[in-house]
């Protein structure tokens, strides 16, 4: 296997946990609606996982950039920039005091991430079959 083919792999990898980060994060954010978690509770799961998300978007993304992927860079540059925005103005991480006033933007901000990760593993996995048949 070539390194397209390793390449995409890890990004299908990379993609299917970015997914469940996403789902877990929505998971979260009903149960704080249900009052089965308090919002100190819940922000402290969830902070731990941000900042890892974060980096593995971008780590992803500069594998893209380094490799020659341009489609594949010029699809994840948007949400690398929206991400590294929002943590240069230090606005990444959940406050639990204004959790329930900023909810449904963050529920709103994790489906469309979901809905993205869930475009790109489908891509990744066409991708790294195109890259594994070519090989041959």
């Amino acid at each position: 296997m070539g390194g397209e083919g390793w390449l995409f792999l890890f990004a299908v990898l990379a993609a299917a946990g970015l997914l469940f980060t996403m789902v877990f994060f929505i998971i979260m954010f009903s149960d704080l609606e249900c009052d089965y978690i308090n919002p100190i509770d819940l922000c402290n799961k969830l902070n731990n996982f941000v900042l890892p998300e974060v980096a593995f978007h971008g780590f992803l993304t500069t594998l893209f950039l380094l490799s020659g992927q341009w489609i594949a860079f010029l699809i994840n540059a948007p949400l690398l920039a929206f991400n590294v925005n929002k943590v240069m103005n230090k606005t990444h991480l959940y406050d639990a005091t204004e959790i329930f006033r900023t909810l449904s933007a963050h529920k709103k901000e994790c489906f469309i991430k979901l809905g993205f990760y869930l475009v790109c593993f489908f891509y990744y996995l066409y991708r790294m079959i195109l890259a594994l048949i070519s090989e041959e």
